[in-house]
């Protein structure tokens, strides 16, 4: 388990962009992490006034943060950055609004020493919500 201070020290992401808040479950292929969603979020105002519903993107980019922990928390990644480069077979199948609490869940497809792929999924309770599967590339930090 990862909490919000170790998170930290493996992502670069800062408020308002950092959508991980714990992380619950790590294993060699899969992880698991959480993002609570609170009507504090500054995408809210927007998105929409009186209807507040969290963009689909934010959804699929706090599974690739997750998916980012996975792979940059050993130590031959310590000095890397994970680039989101791609996104395949995403389906939006339930709004997340203020109150839930995102479980996301990414397992490896395929790693190699650069670029992963991985399958992600998000749920709210035992609701699937979002899917989707993520690449990513592993750059040197500069």
């Amino acid at each position: 388990m990862l909490d919000i201070k170790e998170i930290q020290q493996i992502l670069p992401h800062r408020y308002p962009f950092l959508l991980v808040d714990k992380i619950i479950s790590i294993e060699e292929r899969k992880i698991i992490g959480l993002k609570n969603v609170t009507i504090n979020e500054p995408f809210f105002q927007g998105h929409f006034p009186g209807s507040p519903i969290m963009p689909g993107v934010l959804v699929i980019e706090a599974m690739a943060q997750v998916g980012a922990i996975l792979f940059l928390r050993t130590n031959g990644h310590k000095n890397k950055l994970a680039y989101f480069t791609g996104i395949d077979k995403a389906k939006f199948r339930k709004p997340v609004v203020p109150g839930d609490q995102l479980r996301l869940e990414l397992e490896v497809l395929r790693a190699g020493s650069r670029v992963f792929k991985m399958k992600g999924k998000a749920f709210v309770d035992e609701t699937l919500v979002v899917e989707a599967e993520l690449l990513s590339a592993l750059v040197d930090r500069k």
